[in-house]
């Protein structure tokens, strides 16, 4: 494997992003682990959360490494609005709910199969570094949220908690599509050799993954709980029936 390898335009632009991205998955998980403790939680759900949040800074620093190697100059800029999770005014364990699905069952499960695949063509040693820790870090983290929502659903709100997740797993699934469908950049085509190097794939890729992970993994995984994930991603581009 090269380590010296020319970093593209696009790839400092792609690293930044992935810094901002991997502070503000740090925060979410650092107050997801203190709902977790208000709600008294398994010890070692909350344990999990907190060496997640931690995780996430190490894959910042590892991102920035991979940054400025790339020529990159400028500091991180958080949407600080985006770095808390959104509370409502139902039941705790309902937004604990909310954010174990979409953060981890969802976000983190499609993370495993595509920084894999960013892996595979990735030779500029910071970047394979760095794919390397993360990598190997998802795997745990995917693996938190589907104990997490195994853990919520045997308690006494396990109905409503299972109701809940049917209702918006739609609305979720859309999101993903949008973010993994509409992400900036060139297509397959105009993809060089020395993008993949550092780690970067095209649009259609991230698109790819996605649809993979819906039958490979989300389907099954939720049928494991009683959830019809096939049905919510079915209905996905639907709107929501009147009163929702």
């Amino acid at each position: 494997m090269s380590g010296r390898v020319p970093a593209p335009v696009r790839a400092a632009a792609e690293w930044l992003r992935r810094v901002e991205a991997e502070y503000r998955s740090s925060a979410i998980t650092q107050e997801l682990g203190l709902w977790l403790t208000r709600i008294a939680a398994s010890p070692d759900l909350i344990r999990d959360a907190l060496r997640i949040a931690d995780d996430e800074l190490v894959h910042a620093e590892m991102a920035q490494e991979v940054y400025a190697a790339a020529g990159g100059t400028s500091a991180p800029r958080l949407a600080r609005e985006e770095l808390a999770l959104p509370r409502t005014s139902e039941a705790l364990e309902f937004d604990v709910t909310r954010a174990c699905v979409r953060v981890f069952c969802l976000g983190e499960t499609v993370a495993v199969p595509l920084f894999r695949h960013l892996r595979e063509g990735c030779t500029a040693r910071p970047a394979r570094a760095a794919l390397d820790r993360v990598l190997r870090d998802e795997v745990r983290h995917r693996d938190f949220g589907w104990d997490l929502l195994h853990w919520l659903l045997d308690t006494e709100l396990a109905t409503e908690i299972r109701s809940l997740v049917a209702r918006e797993l739609p609305a979720m699934f859309a999101t993903f599509e949008r973010a993994y469908g509409a992400r900036s950049g060139a297509a397959a085509s105009a993809f060089a050799d020395e993008d993949r190097a550092w780690g970067l794939a095209p649009a259609s890729e991230y698109d790819a993954i996605l649809r993979q992970t819906v039958l490979r993994v989300w389907v099954p995984r939720f049928a494991e709980v009683g959830i019809d994930a096939r049905a919510a991603w079915d209905e996905r581009g639907a709107p929501p029936p009147a009163g929702r």
